[in-house]
């Protein structure tokens, strides 16, 4: 590698691209468009970057191994970058292997961190932990080191885990530090701020609070009945029952928790079960065989007793009961959420994130654009959607994700 290319080499891992682009921007040999593409990506021009790195993997020759996966790998944090979910993660294990067995452990780790933060985006934290479990990223390059510990706080944050979150920013924010990279301290200051903002509303005996993350964790741990709506499911002692797939149950559920310790009116429920404003004799039935199937499903935790006036949610040993919901009502809190980071996404990115088909996330997105909740970018197949981030809300609690019942 010439002067040049080792002065923009050194540029854009001091996050300084348009010194990058200042040596290498009329250059046409392979190892220049490579680096020109990552310039344009830290500039944010994301299609414009991707032509140039899948050009530079072209003219590369088929024995220059290393230097085609490391495009490899830069393409593949593009597209994580623009909400591209589609791209194959057998393409970052292939590169991966290749940059391991050509000694170059700091892109090898820096792939293994971009396949973590897919599986992140897609709600697969138990497989994102499994893949950085073990491994010490203290000797790692300083920006590996902190990209790192913010996957680990990510994990945490997720999993409600909120000293092991906020230990691993203070790790990522030391590492970020001696990077000397403005943008990546930025980014781990503003997680630190999110660590430390509400996550969810607790509601008890009719009145509601907003609690941050450690607030969360405390409730979770409390021997308490807890009906989870973040994450659709029913806690108690240890045990989680999950009915994010059967939401009939989960809003009886939640309706029966929000009135405890009262009792919940047959009306009330018909309407947020059913969406039935004019309950009739057909509503009643169903209500009756819906609690039916709720009193099985909680059997273990509470019972379901008939009332003159409705019907009263009872926990064993006189539990108190908690609802744990989303710091704000919203139509499709989940979409809002993977918005919330500000960047620019397309509905088939968040269709597969969101676990849903692509029709239903544009019905979702239409509803949350007329209430003037999102917006949009581009036309037809180029458009975009993106929400201004809920600065003052922790966000990670509603995204999807397989929670762990610990």
């Amino acid at each position: 590698m010439d002067s040049l290319l080792t002065a923009a080499a050194r540029a854009l891992a001091s996050g300084d691209p348009l010194a990058a682009l200042s040596r290498v921007a009329l250059r046409e040999d392979p190892p220049a468009l490579a680096l020109r593409g990552i310039a344009m990506a830290q500039l944010g021009e994301l299609p414009r970057a991707r032509k140039l790195l899948r050009r530079a993997a072209r003219s590369f020759g088929p024995k220059e191994l290393l230097a085609r996966a490391r495009c490899a790998v830069a393409e593949a944090e593009i597209a994580l970058a623009a909400r591209d979910l589609t791209f194959s993660p057998r393409t970052i294990e292939a590169a991966q292997r290749t940059l391991e067995r050509h000694g170059d452990a700091a892109n090898a780790a820096h792939a293994r961190l971009i396949a973590v933060r897919r599986l992140l985006l897609v709600g697969r934290v138990e497989e994102a932990a499994r893949a950085l479990d073990g491994r010490d990223w203290s000797k790692a390059p300083p920006m590996i080191a902190a990209c790192a510990e913010l996957a680990l706080a990510d994990i945490a944050l997720r999993l409600v885990r909120a000293g092991a979150a906020r230990e691993a920013l203070d790790r990522a924010l030391a590492a970020a530090q001696r990077a000397g990279i403005p943008m990546l301290a930025r980014e781990v200051e503003h997680a630190r701020r999110a660590l430390d903002a509400p996550a969810a509303r607790l509601i008890e005996r009719g009145a509601e609070r907003l609690v941050s993350l450690a607030g969360v964790q405390d409730a979770l741990a409390s021997d308490s009945l807890i009906i989870d709506a973040c994450r659709r499911a029913v806690r108690c002692a240890g045990k989680t029952i999950v009915l994010s797939k059967r939401p009939v149950l989960f809003a009886l559920a939640r309706g029966l928790a929000e009135a405890w310790p009262a009792d919940a009116a047959r009306d009330a429920l018909i309407e947020r079960a059913f969406g039935a404003r004019k309950p009739n004799a057909s509503h009643r039935a169903r209500l009756r065989v819906e609690l039916g199937r709720l009193r099985r499903e909680l059997r273990a935790f509470a019972e379901i007793v008939a009332t003159p006036d409705g019907f009263a949610l009872r926990a064993r040993a006189d539990k108190p009961v908690l609802v744990l919901a989303p710091p704000l009502d919203e139509v499709d809190t989940t979409l809002l959420a993977l918005l919330a980071d500000g960047t620019a996404w397309s509905t088939s990115a968040l269709a597969l994130a969101h676990g849903s088909s692509q029709r239903t996330v544009q019905r979702a997105l239409s509803a949350l654009e007329a209430q003037g909740r999102v917006r949009t970018l581009g036309r037809a197949r180029a458009r975009r959607w993106l929400a201004t981030p809920l600065a003052e809300f922790t966000t990670t609690l509603l995204l999807p994700t397989a929670l762990s019942a610990d």
